[in-house]
């Protein structure tokens, strides 16, 4: 199957448990089940290779664009 493919049914997934965590759970259980959802997606794509965890929380010498030395 396609890469690009899949994302609709994956989407149309967590859609669907947290619409059903939001009916029966309230809004805490919705709130926990979609952080915790974001948390496992960032960590498949750095799993995958597909995002660097070093760009987005690099030290703040390098985002000011100083050296470390």
């Amino acid at each position: 199957m396609d890469d690009m493919k899949i994302w609709p049914l994956v989407g149309l997934a967590f859609g669907t448990v947290l619409g059903v965590v939001a009916g029966f759970g309230g809004f805490g259980p919705f709130l926990a089940v979609l952080v915790l959802g974001i948390i496992g997606f960032l960590a498949g794509r750095v799993i995958a290779g597909e995002l660097d965890m070093g760009a987005l929380f690099g030290s703040a010498n390098a985002r000011r664009g100083r050296s470390s030395s």
